[in-house]
């Protein structure tokens, strides 16, 4: 399995885990808003956070999504064009709590992401 994951401003992980459905595509942007929600994979996660998030001044979360309980659920994860022909995952529909296998603190340092949980081999950055 890839490892799929959508970066989420902290506030609005906590208020998902009130109706167990997480509902944001990414900073500013409501999955109603945009269709589906942005994910990346672990290579991509660095220049996604500095080019959304470089100037947050607040607590990241980093969440490492579940494909095979998605595919299970009948939800789609489709791999699509970001604007330059590099393919990034889109989770069409909302983000179930249970399909999210792991949480991993973050926070911007300028223009770098910093999740010691889950880059721990490249000294903690993305």
């Amino acid at each position: 399995m890839r490892r799929i994951l959508h970066l989420a401003e902290l506030w609005d992980w906590e208020a998902a885990q009130v109706g167990g459905l997480y509902r944001c595509s990414t900073r500013g942007a409501t999955l109603a808003e945009v269709g589906f929600i942005h994910c990346s994979e672990p290579e991509q996660l660095g220049r996604v956070a500095s080019v959304v998030y470089a100037d947050y001044p607040g607590q990241l979360v980093v969440l490492e999504l579940d494909e095979a309980a998605i595919a299970d659920a009948g939800a789609q994860i489709r791999w699509e064009n970001g604007g330059d022909g590099e393919e990034f995952p889109h989770l069409y529909g909302e983000l179930k709590i249970g399909w999210v296998r792991a949480i991993h603190p973050a926070t911007m340092d300028g223009t770098q992401l910093v999740s010691p949980g889950l880059f721990p081999e490249t000294g903690k950055r993305a």
